[in-house]
């Protein structure tokens, strides 16, 4: 097999991954249920066809419905396609359950325990396999570039820092360079079967003429609109036969009050099953911040939330009491740090943070009282960053988007550095969250802010 073309193992490989997974999660119910429970039956038992044929088969068929994506999905939206699948799978085998007759004989706990084990071997699976074979570029497809040298050269950048999500450039035929006759010679050379087209720098007319040229060529065209900054993740084309039009519809889930219903959902229940460990933890906290240093243990800080409203933010105190006067002080005799105070609003030095404070606020755990500003429905779990008054004119026109939703104690930011990033990269995180929101990002977020809370990554 040509080397280009070793791509078309993908999808042999996905298959046997999420075969395996699926009958290791079927292993572990299965044990669990048989052999480790309280009151197991000992005399319950699968057949092996089922276990290792049947089941896996009503998986993987569903599963098969988003494998060409596996590649290119960000893990929230795989998230929400391998639930999908799984969800399908399970409601088919239970109709078959019932169907067949043995509805009574086969462990609903079991197949239950199967879906919830298959949902996270599967996601983890596919998300190890997909970061193995971008970082090593392997198995990608060829394709080859169509467009304007600047827009071509910077898409095959963007492609190129997220490790070419599946594919591989094998040329590239500038518009602004190379007369359109060269072409189909350039197509044939290149061993391509895929062809991007970027922005081409030519009227319309002649975009949907090269791209019906190029059609009859390869397998397919993709087609990249000069939209930077567009909320990509809820997209969809649609088009117009009779008249040969495509548009596209961009979704702003949180401007539909179910959505946005849903969320708060999500958040109460999430903060009220969390109850049971955040109060003794805040109590201990709270008695280790008074011992520390004098103050109160709680601080109240007056931030902006949903609507352009104020309301009381909860934090555990990190700063000295005398906190605003040391902090004038020491800006008047440092002029860098008056500079970096003036870009951030934050100090990686901050002369006003105590001994306790700098591990809490390193560990993020001063931020746990904001369960209870979540309890409020004045913030959310995940959210645009919580700002004061003085940062309103930093967002510019992107406030608007800021004051669709409250507040959250993680976001974005949080999960991608948190205070390592730019003030300007924070305020075009919380946009693009607030214009692509859903549930499966949310989710995303937590998991991922729970994982650089213990790396210790950016925070000060």
């Amino acid at each position: 097999m040509h080397r280009y073309h070793t791509y078309r193992l993908q999808p042999l490989l996905l298959i046997v991954c999420d075969w395996l997974m699926i009958v290791c999660a079927e292993l572990l119910a299965y044990h669990l249920r048989r052999d480790w429970l309280p009151n197991a039956a000992s005399t319950f038992h699968i057949p092996d066809v089922y276990l290792y044929l049947i089941v896996p088969t009503i998986f993987i068929c569903f599963l098969q419905t988003v494998n060409t994506k596996f590649r290119t999905f960000p893990l929230w939206k795989m998230a929400e396609s391998v639930f999908r699948a799984v969800g399908f799978a399970l409601l088919t085998i239970t109709m078959l359950m019932y169907l067949g007759n043995v509805a009574g004989v086969v462990s609903r706990l079991y197949v239950a325990m199967t879906g919830f084990f298959a949902f996270f071997f599967v996601l983890g699976a596919r998300a190890l396999l997909r970061h193995y074979l971008n970082s090593r570029r392997l198995l990608a497809a060829p394709v080859l570039f169509v467009g304007a040298e600047a827009a071509v050269e910077a898409f095959r950048k963007a492609l190129g820092a997220h490790g070419g999500y599946g594919m591989t450039p094998v040329g590239a035929w500038y518009t602004d360079r190379v007369n359109a006759q060269e072409l189909a010679p350039a197509i044939a050379a290149s061993t391509a079967e895929t062809v991007i087209v970027t922005a081409t720098g030519l009227p319309a007319d002649d975009q949907a003429r090269l791209i019906g040229r190029i059609q009859p060529l390869v397998e397919s065209v993709v087609f990249v609109p000069d939209l930077p900054g567009a909320p990509v993740a809820n997209i969809e084309v649609q088009g117009i036969f009779e008249g040969r039009h495509m548009f596209l519809r961009f979704q702003n889930n949180l401007a539909h009050r179910h959505n946005r219903i849903i969320k708060r959902a999500f958040d109460l229940v999430l903060c009220l099953l969390g109850l049971v460990v955040v109060v003794p933890v805040c109590a201990i906290i709270a008695i280790a911040v008074r011992l520390d240093s004098k103050g109160p243990a709680i601080f109240v800080h007056h931030r902006i939330g949903q609507g352009g409203r104020t309301f009381p933010c909860y934090k555990f105190r990190t700063m000295i009491p005398d906190a605003e006067a040391v902090l004038k002080d020491y800006l008047a005799r440092h002029p860098e740090a008056r500079k970096e105070w003036e870009k951030d609003y934050k100090l990686k030095d901050d002369p006003r943070v105590t001994r306790l404070g700098a591990f809490l606020r390193k560990t993020s755990l001063d931020e746990l009282p904001q369960v209870f500003n979540v309890l409020k429905g004045d913030m959310s779990l995940v959210g645009p960053r919580p700002i004061v008054r003085g940062e309103i004119p930093k967002y510019g026109e992107y406030f608007r988007d800021f004051c669709i939703v409250p507040p959250g104690i993680t976001g974005m930011w949080q999960a991608s550095g948190r205070s390592d990033t730019t003030y300007e990269e924070r305020v075009q995180m919380d946009t693009w969250y607030v214009r692509n929101w859903s549930v499966w990002i949310d989710i995303t977020y937590l998991c991922k802010t729970f994982w650089i809370v213990l790396a210790r990554k950016g925070a000060y």
